[in-house]
């Protein structure tokens, strides 16, 4: 078949075969328009042909995407900049690019976490930062104290058995977020604020709703871990911020008038650098979030004998929010004696007492008789931040931790030499993805409905044998285990790739999920 590709002002007639891939055809453009591609050691520099409005993959073929003859094709040559380092997140799979100059392997590791809490949505308190030899990186520290250099390979982890409960709050299935709440009351209030700071973040209206009935507040910081027995001064700038602060960093004004309608105390809330949420719409350009900010602090509350300014009222408010706390953290100090740390406890210098941060799955842990239910949770009653550090309950037994070693950067030079070549060659491939991970529109953007877990009657059909049901389920899970993702993850990822086809009509789009759906099967076959 015969397409057109645009490029530079001129068009050119190509004669292509359909089963064709995007990256044979960019050779192709390549040698008939003469292209030269400069490679510099920040900038780098790729072909990318768009069709329908979406970047083409260079492992598609072009009947995949209904690319028919007479199509025209449109060839840009783009630039970015090669990340300064990667982090692998153990909790989606995923590779993040850290992207900017060499000054950025100057800065403190606080600083590092503060960007890569911005990228993936996650709260700083709920992830560490560790190299290659499996050396925790602290806040307090710079990254040349470690001898890290520009293609370092970073890993982000964990704490053990969330990594289900994080990719469910990332995802915004209520369900799931429910299923994996811990048995522990002061974990569970810690997770239910990290579940609606994901909310916040990334726009999951149904998950922060939810979490809002069971009284979690929009203006109460996510904090620390229960964890941590000592050390709360050190902890992290970002543990004070609340989600009602990420929403208005994020843009989420549907989520903004949410937490507003549910308390106007919201309005007032202050973050660790003293900005309230009108300030911090106004420091990154959210015009809506601003318009929407500042009629609600510039109307009128009605009372019933008087009307006074919203900044009055809020004061108010605050006076009588902050003597409600203080009464009950004082009922609480009275009637529950707090669980402090023994003699003998082995602590960690940054105040936990328990290392367990690898990002293993749940599913590793021994499973109890009885099977996970979604646990009916009651209203929670207002505490103070002091109750969220309290401690673990003693008759669990401390493990053994490993003993600390002191930072020595010419102990990790050799180390790191040797691991960055084995990194310098996968950058191109690291980049590929990235660029492939940016035609993808954002994780909150596609979401299908959540499964449902009522048993209700299957289609009985008359050919069919006993054991279908059972091929079926060892269908689905092959497919699972070959691909890396379950039907539902790949039919959101299929439908994700297509909705970037803005130019054509949903039907078609549709139409290239499903082709996208039945390549990936067929090539597991």
């Amino acid at each position: 078949m015969r397409v057109f590709v645009y490029f530079d002002g001129s068009c050119e007639p190509f004669d292509i075969l359909p089963e064709q891939t995007v990256g044979a055809m960019k050779q192709m453009v390549k040698e008939n328009f003469l292209v030269q591609l400069s490679d510099d050691k920040q900038v780098w520099h790729y072909l990318e042909l768009s069709y329908g409005g979406a970047a083409l993959q260079d492992s598609w073929a072009l009947c995949d995407v209904g690319i028919t003859s007479g199509s025209a094709i449109r060839c840009l040559i783009k630039s970015e900049r090669r990340p300064v380092m990667h982090v692998f997140n153990a909790v989606t799979g995923e590779t993040l690019p850290v992207t900017g100059s060499e000054a950025l392997l100057r800065m403190s590791v606080a600083r590092l976490k503060t960007l890569l809490s911005v990228q993936s949505g996650l709260p700083v308190s709920t992830f560490r930062l560790s190299i290659l030899t499996d050396v925790q990186l602290y806040d307090c520290n710079q990254l040349q104290d470690y001898a890290i250099e520009g293609g370092t390979a970073l890993r982000m982890d964990t704490w053990d058995g969330w990594v289900e409960f994080l990719h469910g709050c990332l995802l915004g299935h209520r369900l799931t977020v429910q299923s994996h709440l811990s048995e522990e009351k002061l974990v569970m209030r810690f997770q239910l604020r990290v579940a609606l700071y994901i909310a916040a973040s990334l726009g999951h209206l149904d998950l922060a709703g939810w979490l809002l009935e069971r009284g979690v507040h929009a203006e109460e910081p996510v904090g620390v871990h229960p964890y941590r027995q000592w050390c709360h001064q050190t902890a992290h700038r970002d543990a004070g911020k609340c989600p009602i602060h990420v929403a208005a960093e994020s843009s989420q004004l549907l989520i903004l008038k949410l937490f507003i309608t549910r308390s106007l105390l919201n309005l007032a809330c202050q973050d660790p650098g003293g900005r309230d949420p009108l300030k911090i719409a106004i420091q990154h350009g959210h015009r809506d979030c601003v318009r929407y900010l500042a009629n609600k602090l510039c109307s009128v509350v009605s009372l019933p004998n008087m009307s006074l300014p919203m900044r009055v009222y809020l004061q108010m408010k605050r006076w009588v929010s902050l003597a409600q706390k203080r009464v009950a953290s004082n009922r609480c100090q009275y009637t529950t004696a707090p669980l402090k740390a023994r003699v003998g406890d082995m602590l960690l210098v940054d105040g936990f007492n328990q290392p367990q941060m690898s990002s293993k799955s749940r599913k590793t842990e021994p499973k109890p008789r009885r099977g996970i239910r979604p646990k009916a949770l009651q209203h929670l009653p207002p505490i103070s931040n002091l109750l969220s550090v309290s401690h673990l309950p003693s008759k669990r037994a401390t493990p053994q931790l490993p003993s600390l070693q002191s930072v020595n950067p010419g102990v990790f030079k050799e180390t790191h030499k040797r691991c960055k070549q084995d990194i310098k060659h996968r950058d191109d491939g690291a980049l590929d993805r990235k660029k492939e991970e940016d035609s993808i529109p954002c994780r909150g953007k596609f979401v299908l409905p959540p499964v449902t877990r009522e048993r209700l009657p299957k289609p009985v059909f008359v050919c069919s044998s006993p054991n279908a049901s059972n091929i079926l389920t060892a269908s689905l899970e092959s497919f699972s285990q070959h691909c890396g993702r379950t039907p539902r993850e790949n039919a959101i990822y299929c439908l994700s790739l297509a909705s970037t086809f803005t130019e054509k009509p949903w039907s078609k789009q549709l139409s290239i999920a499903r082709t996208l759906v039945r390549k990936h099967v067929h090539s597991m076959a």
